[in-house]
Formats: structure tokens, sequence, C-alpha cells
């Protein structure tokens, strides 16, 4: 496969919309140095916004959308899934896709937009869709991707080398499968966060100033996804627990009270219901 600088070396890179995501995408690419910013064009209805990372980052400002599809090799499109119909079906839009005579790569981050509904309107297009998550923001999302029909290998290495600069990414080979990535990786911030309050909120409780509790709650986090991900094809979670539970020790006794509260169950909960939610979201976005 090549390498992130050597896929997108050549490649124009234009973004639809310039909020959190999208702007995360360009500084990533931007600070990465994987692109020169003269490279990245970008086109936003919320001037102000636009200006603004355009400003920062030295990226080059369009005055609509159909020039991205004009100038552009990849197009990102982050847009709010309601304003999908809006933003693709804008005449100049439509006409300048019409007369596509070259390859151009439409990856989208709108949420629940299926790559059908998407190819309706992205005529003579490759389509991708991808499913981020808010940490993108720090650069350590975990996306999944799925490609569109008519894509080929080096479509994904463009793809790929995107993605990579803002985290994990996973390809997975069936777009349903994306309702169940939203459950786990979309959604699952929000339920780690909880988490995190709630070892700070412990760790209170039992006498340490918040600041102090908050500080070890995160960074327990994040150091045992560590050791997850740098071990995931040697030891399992399960295995990297008994290394902390020690006979009748402290762990032993906190993993008790978890397991009699239905903890396990209740994340796995968690997660199925945001899936069927997704699932149900899908269904009315078919309806656009």
């Amino acid at each position: 496969m090549l390498s992130n600088s050597s896929a997108l070396s050549d490649k124009k890179i234009g973004f639809i919309g310039t909020g959190a995501m999208n702007g995360a995408i360009i500084r990533s690419l931007v600070d990465s140095k994987v692109v020169n910013p003269s490279q990245i064009f970008a086109f936003d209805s919320y001037p102000a916004g636009l200006q603004n990372i355009c400003k920062e980052t030295n990226i080059n400002q369009v005055t609509g959308n159909h020039e991205l599809i004009v100038s552009c090799d990849v197009i990102v499109l982050g847009v709010k899934p309601q304003q999908i119909p809006t933003v693709l079906s804008e005449k100049r839009v439509q006409e300048s896709l019409q007369n596509l005579k070259r390859d151009l790569i439409v990856i989208s981050i709108a949420a629940g937009v299926k790559l059908q509904t998407l190819s309706e309107y992205l005529i003579n297009t490759k389509v991708v869709r991808v499913m981020p998550n808010i940490c993108c923001l720090v650069g350590q999302s975990a996306s999944a991707f799925v490609m569109g029909e008519n894509c080929q290998p080096q479509d994904e290495e463009v793809v790929q080398a995107i993605l990579t600069n803002i985290g994990k990414s996973v390809k997975v080979t069936d777009e349903s499968y994306l309702d169940a990535v939203t459950g786990l990786s979309g959604s699952g911030p929000a339920f780690v966060f909880i988490f995190i309050e709630a070892l700070a909120d412990a760790g209170v409780y039992c006498g340490l100033p918040r600041e102090t509790a908050l500080t070890l709650a995160a960074q327990t986090v994040l150091g045992s996804a560590e050791m997850v991900l740098k071990d995931v094809s040697n030891q399992s979670p399960a295995q990297l627990k008994d290394k902390v539970c020690s006979p009748a020790g402290t762990t032993a006794r906190g993993i008790f009270a978890l397991e009699d509260g239905g903890f396990r169950g209740i994340v796995m909960k968690a997660v199925m219901e945001a899936c069927n939610r997704s699932k149900e979201l899908g269904q009315k976005e078919s309806k656009l």
C-alpha cells in the first residue's frame, strides 16, 4: 500500500463544509504536511467559519461547491444529513457533475446518509461513506468506512491516507455494519466520558481533590486503551484484566461490584440501543 504522502501527493482535496469534523481533517492534513495547503480547497455556507479556517491553515477558499467538483480529485462532504438534498441538488453542482470528465472521489461523513442516496445525487463519481467520531478533534478518531461499488483499490488508499491523519480507521465490507459502528465508536465516546466522570466522582468520594481524580481517571482510561491496542493480536481485554486482578485483592472486590451491578450488560445494551436507533434514523433517511 502507498504511504500517506504518496497516495495524496498529487491530489487536490476539497471540503464541502468546514465544521468540527471537516475542520479537524483539514487541520490534520496541514499539520502533518501530508499535503501542501495549496492543494486544499473549501467552501461553507457559513462565511465566518470558512474565512477563519482558511486564514488559520492558509488553504484555498472558493465561492461555491461547484468549484470544488470542477477542480478537485477528492471531496470530503461534511454537512448535516438534512442538508444533503439542498447542497447536492444545487443547479451548478449538478451541471458540474454531469460534465465531469475525470475520476472524482466523494467521501461523505454525513451520518446515516446511505451510499444509494448519495449516488443518486453524485452521478459520475466514486462514493465512499465514513463514520468517524468526535475524537477526531484530538487526532484519535475511531473511523470506519465502506467503499461504493465503482471504487478501485487505489481509491481505498486515498481514503485511508486521509483518515489515518485523524486516528485509526477500519474498512467494513457491508454498509449495514455502519449501524453497529455508530452504536459502538460513534456513540461510544459519550459512554466513555460517563465512565471517566464516574471514576473521578468515586475518587472524590474517597478523598481525592476533583482535579487530581479527573486526571487519574482520564489517564487510566487512556493507558488502558493503549494497552489493548498494542496487545490486540496477542492478549484479550480479559487477559489484561487478569494481570491487574490478584486473588482476594482490591481489584477483585471492585470487579465483583461491577458484575453484581450488571455493568457489562448495561454497556452492551447501550451500544445495542444506539445501533437500533441508527437503523431507525436510516429508515427515515431513505425518505429524503
